[in-house]
């Protein structure tokens, strides 16, 4: 059963409870007075970094650092969040110097709290998302405006140095690896030619390019044979025609005439036939050494091709170390700068005391009602008819004695 049903009745709730209200707002209010005086005021500075696309077309020139902008910006802010890279500008800037008590992972977790980066994607081409960031944003809340701008602008610096060291150092990973690629490949190739060469010497196999010029030698002697097969069959034609017509005096000396040109022809045939056996026999492999040679050949093709395809992805990649070091990719620029902040982000002090003030007296007449509904009591006519129904005939109010004077 309650006693407040009315205006009046909180009315007269408020003055019978009024030492208790005033006791509570007063102590309230000082505890949001000593509050407020407790807390520190809060400065914000943010530093706008500009994602500039490449001055270069990729269609022209691409660079090797592979990977959306997003991801790349996600390692950066993983490495400028991390412990030691926090504490050192702690320590350079001297940040939370009037709370020495702070032990190390406080202080860490203080600024992972009150710095944060957030990157704006840029606008699509189609419906594909590729995880471009367009503008990259960097905010600090420090006590101070001046180290709400220096934190802001540092983090900032680093940003653009770890973006532009993370990808000369990408690019430079992919020029070592291709060009030591290469180096393996060309190493390769020059002991496989010294294998072949030392097997084609073990197995008296010609080279290919001595191959063709045996074989042209070869059909020089054939031709050279052939013509003195020629003059063979003419001189012994000359010869026959020499015995039937000549006298035999003179048929005798023409034919020794001729058979000192067929010894001559003869001995020259024997020459150029034992150069041409020793040519074929140069040329003549066995089937093993000519399987071997093919498996030496498909060998060399396949190192060729492989030695082609890297000489190509180096040169691609000389240019990719090219263009991040003259920063003529994908770089961060500094749209608009940590500015010094001039008023704090925080609330004012006189304003979290007032609504302490206000909580306070709230409070205290919560409590006062929370008492009447604890121990009700019928204080009035109204209320003794409100809820029991009967009228009462007389109202005899509470009188105080006064102490007398002796």
């Amino acid at each position: 059963m309650g006693s407040i049903h009315s205006l009046q009745d909180f009315l007269d709730m408020l003055r019978r409870r009024a030492v208790l209200i005033l006791v509570v707002f007063c102590l309230g209010s000082v505890a949001s007075v000593w509050f407020a005086a407790q807390q520190q005021h809060l400065y914000e500075s943010s530093e706008v970094i500009q994602v500039a696309q490449p001055t270069i077309a990729d269609d022209l020139a691409k660079s090797t650092v592979e990977g959306s902008t997003a991801r790349r910006m996600q390692l950066i802010e993983q490495r400028l969040m991390a412990r030691g890279s926090i504490l050192e500008i702690v320590e350079t800037f001297g940040l939370y110097a009037d709370l020495p008590d702070l032990k190390p992972s406080e202080l860490v977790a203080r600024v992972r709290e009150n710095v944060s980066i957030t990157g704006v994607a840029a606008v699509r081409e189609g419906f594909a998302d590729d995880g471009t960031i367009a503008v990259l944003t960097i905010t600090a809340r420090m006590p101070s405006p001046e180290q709400a701008r220096d934190v802001a602008a540092e983090f900032g610096r680093r940003t653009i140095e770890l973006s532009v060291n993370s990808r000369i150092e990408q690019a430079r990973e992919t020029l070592n690896f291709f060009s030591a690629k290469e180096q393996a490949l060309a190493r390769d190739l020059l002991a496989l030619e010294d294998e072949v060469a030392a097997f084609r010497a073990e197995n008296d196999v010609a080279q290919p390019g001595a191959l063709e010029f045996r074989q042209a030698e070869i059909a020089t002697l054939n031709e050279a044979l052939l013509d003195i097969a020629r003059e063979e069959i003419q001189i012994r034609r000359a010869a026959d025609q020499a015995v039937a017509t000549e006298r035999p005096a003179t048929a005798q000396r023409m034919l020794e005439e001729f058979q000192e040109q067929l010894a001559t022809l003869l001995a020259q045939s024997d020459l150029l036939k034992q150069r041409k056996a020793e040519l074929e026999q140069t040329l003549e492999t066995t089937p093993e050494v000519e399987r071997q040679l093919a498996a030496y050949e498909r060998r060399r093709d396949q190192l060729q091709g492989e030695l082609d395809i890297v000489r190509a992805r180096l040169n691609e990649a000389e240019i990719g170390f090219r263009l991040e070091t003259s920063r003529q990719s994908e770089r961060l620029t500094i749209l608009e700068p940590a500015a010094l902040p001039d008023y704090p982000v925080t609330g004012g002090r006189k304003r979290k005391a007032g609504l302490g003030a206000v909580a306070s007296l709230m409070l205290g007449m919560v409590i006062a009602f929370l008492m009447d509904m604890h121990k009700p009591v019928l204080r009035s006519a109204a209320q003794m008819k409100r809820e029991t129904g009967l009228m009462p005939v007389v109202t005899i109010p509470t009188v105080k004695q006064r102490r007398k004077r002796d």
